[in-house]
C-alpha cells in the first residue's frame, strides 16, 4: 500500500508543479502585421469595416474554404460581427466594439478549441501617408487563461507563429483586392443629345495633352475658380468641367478651361485672371466613364470611334468638353468616379450651323 501512495503523493507532487509552472508562464501576447497600401484610408477603412467583405479576404475563410459564415444583422459599425463554423479550422465569432471612422477599428475575436473558448482583442490602424498611400496596421492581442497556457504547451506553434501568417496574408489579400475594386471601370457611349449650354466661371492655361498633366492644370485652376465664386456669393450651378479650347496632336499640347457652371453672366475685374463665358446650345456626343481619370483617353478613344463608324462628324469650330459628376475628396474608390465627355458634332449631310444663344439679362458686375 506504501508504494501507491508515494506514486500517488509523487502525482500530486508533479501536478503541482506543473500547475505552479503554468501559472508563472508569461500569459500576455500581443502580435501586428504592418504594410503600406497605394489606397487611400478611407476606402481600407470601409473596406475592413463591412464584414460582408471579409469573406473575400478573412484569413479563417481562406484557410477552410468550405466554412459556413453566419453574419450578425448588422454587418458594418460597432456592434456588428459575423460566425463562422469550420470544417477543418476552428469554429469562432468576430465583433466590432469600437470604430473611429478612417482611423481605427477595435474587435473582439472569440476562437473555440478543446480547452474551451479564447478570447483575443484586435485593432486596425489606418495612418494616411504621402501620395495617397495609407500605412495599415492589423493586431491582435490579449491574456491567456491558464486552461489556455496549458493547451498551448501540447501545440507546436506559439500563438505568435499561429497568428502571423493570419495577419500578414490577410493584409496581402486587401492590397490586391482593394487594388482591383479601385482599377474597375465601365465606359458607355450614350449617343447624340443636346446640351443647354450656359454660362461658367473659368481660368485657362496651357498644358501637355495627357492624362497626368490634365489632371494635375485641373487640380491646380479648379480651386481658384470655386474660391473666387464662394468669396464673390456667385452661384454655382452644375458639376466642374474643362473645355478643351485647342487642342496640338502633332505637339501633344492643349489650351484648356477649367471653370464651374453658374446661371447668369459675370462680369470680373480687368485684372482678374477668373472669367465668365458661355457654351452654347449645341449638338453633341455625350460619353460616359465611371472609373478613374486615368482611363479618360480610352473613352475619348471609344467616343472618335463612334463618329468614325456613324453618319455623323466633329464641329471644327467645337469645342469639346468634360464635366466631372462627383468629386475625388466625396469618393475614395476611383471605380465611382463618373465623367461625361461631350464632342461637339453634326450630321454629315447638315451644312447648316447650330444654334447660338446668348443670355445677356440678370448680369453681374464684381
Amino acid at each position: 500500500m506504501k508504494i501507491f501512495k508515494y506514486i500517488f503523493l509523487l502525482l500530486l507532487i508533479v501536478i503541482i508543479g506543473g500547475a505552479v509552472y503554468i501559472a508563472t508562464l508569461d500569459g500576455d501576447y500581443q502580435v501586428e502585421e504592418t504594410k503600406t497600401l497605394d489606397a487611400p484610408a478611407s476606402l481600407l477603412f470601409n473596406e475592413v469595416n463591412n464584414y460582408e467583405n471579409w469573406e473575400t479576404w478573412g484569413p479563417w475563410k481562406k484557410e477552410d474554404p468550405n466554412m459556413v459564415i453566419s453574419y450578425n444583422e448588422k454587418t458594418s459599425g460597432v456592434g456588428a460581427g459575423y460566425s463562422w463554423q469550420g470544417d477543418t479550422a476552428a469554429d469562432g465569432e468576430i465583433s466590432t466594439t469600437e470604430v473611429i471612422p478612417n482611423r481605427r477599428i477595435h474587435q473582439e475575436v472569440i476562437l473555440k478549441n478543446p480547452m474551451g473558448e479564447s478570447k483575443s482583442d484586435a485593432y486596425w490602424i489606418f495612418e494616411p501617408i504621402e501620395n495617397g498611400k495609407t500605412k495599415v496596421v492589423w493586431g491582435v492581442k490579449g491574456d491567456k487563461t491558464f486552461w489556455e497556457k496549458a493547451y498551448g504547451l501540447t501545440k507546436s506553434e506559439t500563438i505568435t507563429e499561429t497568428w502571423k501568417p493570419f495577419l500578414t496574408n490577410g493584409l496581402i489579400d486587401i492590397d490586391q483586392i482593394v487594388s482591383k475594386k479601385m482599377e474597375a471601370y465601365d465606359i458607355h457611349v450614350d449617343g447624340i443629345t443636346q446640351y443647354s449650354g450656359g454660362f461658367y466661371m473659368y481660368r485657362t492655361t496651357a498644358t501637355k495633352n495627357n492624362g497626368k498633366a490634365l489632371s494635375k492644370r485641373r487640380e491646380e485652376l479648379l480651386p481658384s475658380v470655386t474660391n473666387f465664386m464662394s468669396t464673390n456669393n456667385i452661384n454655382i450651378s452644375g458639376a466642374p468641367l474643362m473645355i478643351y479650347k485647342e487642342v496640338d496632336e502633332q505637339n501633344n499640347t492643349a489650351i484648356i478651361s477649367s471653370g464651374v457652371p453658374t446661371n447668369s453672366r459675370v462680369i470680373t475685374p480687368l485684372d482678374s485672371d477668373i472669367l465668365c463665358g458661355f457654351m452654347e446650345s449645341q449638338m453633341v456626343l455625350k460619353t460616359t466613364l465611371k472609373g478613374n481619370h486615368s482611363n479618360l483617353m480610352e473613352a475619348w478613344a471609344a467616343a472618335d470611334e463612334y463618329i468614325r463608324t456613324h453618319n455623323i462628324e466633329k464641329r471644327e469650330d467645337g469645342e469639346a468638353f468634360e464635366i466631372y459628376i462627383n468629386q475625388p475628396q466625396d469618393y475614395p474608390n476611383p471605380a465611382d468616379w463618373v465623367t461625361e465627355v461631350y464632342i461637339p458634332v453634326q450630321q454629315k449631310s447638315d451644312d447648316v450651323d447650330p444654334e447660338s444663344i446668348i443670355k445677356e439679362e440678370n448680369e453681374i458686375e464684381i
